[in-house]
């Protein structure tokens, strides 16, 4: 199981019962030191060699690796923040490889111009950043953590293990911890710890993330969370407040120019020491769990206390205004055991964080900052904790000053070490190649739930019904409720009853990082930095609702065809019900907190649903039935060609656009659709669309492209040079839809490429599978035959003739490439490297589904002419978007900005 910011009581706690114990049975036996060929040495360091490198996979595959055949020297993968009270770990995994000698793809490549060599030569392959932490008292969970993944040898398998004649392996560690548990690691791993500045490091990792993750940075007030995108090129100057067992203050000036300006030693440490003490509480989390139940005007002093209940308002100070934390206990004749843990914890928790909030604001003011960001785990994603520094740093700076939290908070540190290995090439990479994915893991449930925060398909499965045996729900956070006041300084806080807030204090909101250093950023975009892909704001509560409502519903169809798409099998039934109960839980997870997972839109969801059946193994759940609806579309598609060819141009063109939006109502994706399909036939639907096509349309800009197309009068336009399509469903959607279109574009000159996904998602055609249906196609058509050869898309068909024909060598070609993604929806701020390269002598694009023209890009503008064509198939987007009903269609036409 790929890891979230990991649970301490996960695997490793399963595992050693009791680590002290065995600590000298380890160091004799399955801890021996490694070989010193798989990892890096302090006298030297790696080397790239990327001398023959290449990119190897197929269509299938969405994030490729890259072969590095020539390489010796290991790129290293873990680093640490070896804290006072918490251990950090980041490390990265490689994809696996997976060689292919794909002809199509090695063709078009050079048609395109993209060279196999990697242009920007990473030293980080394609693969993930995982991001985990331990209790520093539990380091020895941590350090079987290590050896059981082998990350302190580049996760090679551990046979590499017979060779110790080189014990001079370094990992990167920054931190006190990097001191102090030297000889440990030494030791135990039989390896040493290079130490890393920690406030370079800190600078280092912020600086990165804030950069390369487009909802890293948010904003919390009174509950609220908002996330807030960060201008690279306006990043600098700003503050940053590390609060980990004590508070660092930095003035960040730019890459690598920092100055520590202040601290306080009341920070982390204070809290969970202080509380520790009062509550005799084990665990950090322990104790901010405790906050939810807690009232604080039992402890507190507040100025009504001192005024009979009056404000002070001469000065400004309400009655609920926090006068002396702590300040009850003077007068009252009570011991510590008279008040209650939760009372207290609640009081420590706002005292601290107050004046960390407060402290930080003078600091800013001091050097005339606006910007402020916390980080540190003292913070934990603990929505109290974070309520209360935003609006200490409002009040005192009269909100001129704004509060900033990070999602990898706690990970500065660890991040910034691993950067600091040389020839990473981490700092090149920016938002478009960082991926971020939530598999299903134990951080995600609720209560006190605790599984494996890593593991094989096999042990997630089995963690899952453990608990489901026990009758045990997996269940989401306790839910947020406005909050009311009650303050320090006499601004408005949360209210003092802490139980109506949830902590979020194991629920990490950290996912896996995939790095596609072959991503990037679509070339036609008009404004790339205003691109928003979504076009249904989900911040919407009730919106919100509703689509969680239409995936659940959709749900048990989706298991069953994923089952039935391998074989219906017991294990794919056991899997089905995991993929089930994991899905759920996230949506359970979202509907409490919706900014749980970054910035939430229909996409994210969409998208989400289609990780989770991959990691559950469900390769394509729609396999069997994209076949049978491609072999009924290409049976009747040599009629309607027959049919096209007939008519005159003008008549000729309605007929193709039309042909695009009756094909378009088959979706599996959609419960109208599905309904449909117990009514009829495949080409009895298609036929009852096309005679229900009647103009004007919802969004009707056909005379307009009409006019681009044909021009007007004797005015002959120029034909586009390239044009990308982008298509959606398998069956008529492709066949009775896009082809022909395709094929009218061929025939008037223009170059043509079919944009497909490079995964499955719902009954989406992909890339790999688009090749054989032109194939199929071509044998009833000589302009896509012509075409198809001059793209190199017969290069293995059995209708290929004879080398290159002359007729062939004179036809513009028709190609295929993938679009980097496997969602019903496209982000063109992510795009494979052969899209972005086939773009670039493209002037017109042609978006067609819901997922891709209505969904995401519906308001995207382009650099060249766009034409986006859609059935609507819900209601419910269908009056959102376009004030229409179901079954609406959208033709909407944009010449060139």
């Amino acid at each position: 199981m790929a890891s979230l910011a990991e649970d301490d009581q996960g695997q490793g706690a399963s595992r050693i019962q009791n680590p002290e114990a065995d600590d000298k049975k380890k160091k004799n036996s399955n801890m021996a030191p490694t070989s010193g060929n798989s990892i890096h040495r302090s006298s030297s360091r790696p080397q790239l060699d990327v001398s023959k490198a290449e990119i190897q996979g197929n269509f299938e595959e969405k994030h490729p690796t890259i072969l590095l055949p020539n390489q010796s020297d290991d790129i290293s993968h873990l680093a640490l923040d070896l804290g006072g009270s918490l251990i950090k770990l980041v490390y990265f995994s490689r994809h696996e490889n997976q060689s292919a000698n794909d002809k199509r793809k090695k063709s078009m490549k050079e048609r395109l111009g993209i060279s196999n060599v990697n242009r920007r030569s990473y030293p980080i392959l394609g693969g993930r950043l995982h991001f985990v932490k331990f209790e520093t008292n539990k380091i020895n969970e941590c350090l079987d953590f290590i050896y059981s993944k082998q990350l302190h040898c580049g996760g090679l398998e551990s046979h590499y293990s017979d060779n110790v004649a080189d014990r001079n392996a370094i990992i990167k560690a920054t931190g006190g911890g990097a001191y102090k548990f030297a000889d440990l690691f030494k030791e135990r791993l039989g390896v040493s710890i290079e130490k890393e500045d920690e406030m370079a490091c800190l600078v280092s990792g912020a600086n990165f993330l804030l950069k390369a993750i487009r909802h890293e940075a948010f904003t919390h007030m009174e509950g609220q969370k908002e996330f807030v995108q960060i201008d690279p090129n306006d990043l600098f100057p700003y503050l940053l407040v590390n609060i980990g067992s004590g508070v660092s203050m930095l003035k960040v000036d730019g890459d690598g120019k920092f100055e520590r300006v202040s601290g306080t030693n009341v920070g982390g440490g204070t809290y969970w020491g202080l509380g520790r003490l009062l509550t005799k509480c084990k665990s950090f989390d322990e104790l901010l769990e405790l906050t939810q139940k807690g009232d604080n005007r039992a402890i507190d002093m507040l100025v009504g206390d001192i005024y009979g209940g009056m404000d002070y308002s001469k000065i400004g100070l309400s009655a609920s205004t926090i006068a002396s934390s702590f300040g009850k206990a003077i007068s009252e004749k009570k011991e510590l055991e008279d008040y209650r843990p939760e009372d207290i914890s609640l009081s420590l928790l706002r005292m601290i964080s107050y004046n960390i909030g407060q402290i930080s604001y003078l600091n800013a003011l001091r050097f005339g900052l606006k910007r402020i960001f916390f980080g540190g785990f003292f913070i934990r994603g603990h929505a109290y904790t974070m309520d209360t520094i935003s609006f200490a740093v409002q009040f005192w700076s009269k909100g001129t000053a704004q509060a900033m939290f990070l999602r990898h908070e706690g990970f500065l540190g660890a991040f910034g070490a691993f950067m600091s290995y040389e020839k990473h090439g981490l700092d090149d990479l920016m938002v478009h190649q960082l991926v971020e994915r939530f598999p299903m893991g134990a951080p995600y449930t609720g209560g006190k739930i605790h599984g494996p925060p890593l593991g094989d398909l096999n042990e997630k499965i089995s963690w899952m019904e453990k608990f489901l045996q026990k009758g045990t729900e997996i269940t989401a956070p306790v839910p947020m409720i406005p909050p009311g006041t009650t303050g320090l300084g006499g601004f408005e806080v949360p209210l003092s009853k802490g139980s109506t807030l949830r902590p979020d204090a194991s629920a990490l909101n950290v996912g896996v990082l995939h790095l596609v250093p072959t991503l990037e950023v679509f070339p036609l975009l008009a404004d790339p930095k205003m691109y928003e892909p979504n076009t249904i704001d989900l911040s919407d509560h009730n919106e919100l609702e509703y689509w969680f409502t239409i995936l659940s519903e959709h749900l048990p169809d989706l298991v069953d065809k994923a089952v039935a798409s391998e074989g219906g099998t017991d294990d794919a039934k056991r899997r089905g019900d995991a993929f089930a109960r994991a899905f759920s839980a996230h949506l359970a997870r979202l509907m409490e907190e919706p900014a749980a997972y970054g910035k939430l839109g229909l996409a994210n969801l969409l998208e989400m649903r289609e990780e989770c059946l991959r990691e559950f193994q469900f390769v394509d759940a729609y396999r069997s039935i994209k076949q049978r609806e491609n072999e009924a579309s290409l049976a009747v598609l040599p009629d309607l060609l027959m049919e096209l060819d007939s008519m005159d141009e003008e008549t000729r063109l309605l007929a193709l656009i039309e042909g695009v939006l009756a094909a378009n109502i088959f979706d599996w994706g959609s419960r109208a659709c599905v309904d449909l399909y117990h009514q009829g036939t495949i080409i009895e639907i298609y036929r009852m669309s096309r005679n229900k096509m009647q103009r004007p349309w919802r969004v009707d800009n056909f005379d307009d492209f009409k006019e681009r197309m044909l021009g007007t009068g004797d005015r002959k336009p120029t034909p586009h040079r390239r044009a990308l399509l982008f298509v959606d469903n398998s069956g008529a959607d492709v066949v009775l839809g896009m082809l022909p279109l395709a094929r009218e574009l061929l025939r008037r000159g223009t170059e043509v490429v079919l944009v497909a996904n490079s995964l499955p998602a719902l009954n989406d055609v992909t890339a790999i599978e688009l090749p054989d249906i032109v194939a199929e196609a071509a044998k009833h058509c000589d302009i896509l035959r012509r075409a198809a050869e001059a793209g190199d898309l017969l290069v293995d068909a059995m209708i290929s003739p004879s080398n290159s024909s002359k007729e062939s060598s004179t036809s513009v070609p028709l190609m295929v490439v993938e679009n980097g993604c496997g969602s019903p929806c496209i982000d063109l701020r992510q795009v494979s490297s052969e899209l972005a390269a086939a773009a670039k002598d493209a002037d017109l694009i042609i978006l067609e589904g819901m997922g891709r023209a209505l969904h995401t890009n519906l308001n995207a503008r382009f650099n060249c002419d766009a034409l986006k064509l859609a059935m609507v198939k819900n209601q419910r987007l269908a009056e959102k978007l376009v004030k229409g009903k179901i079954y609406d269609c959208i033709c909407k036409y944009e010449p060139a900005n």
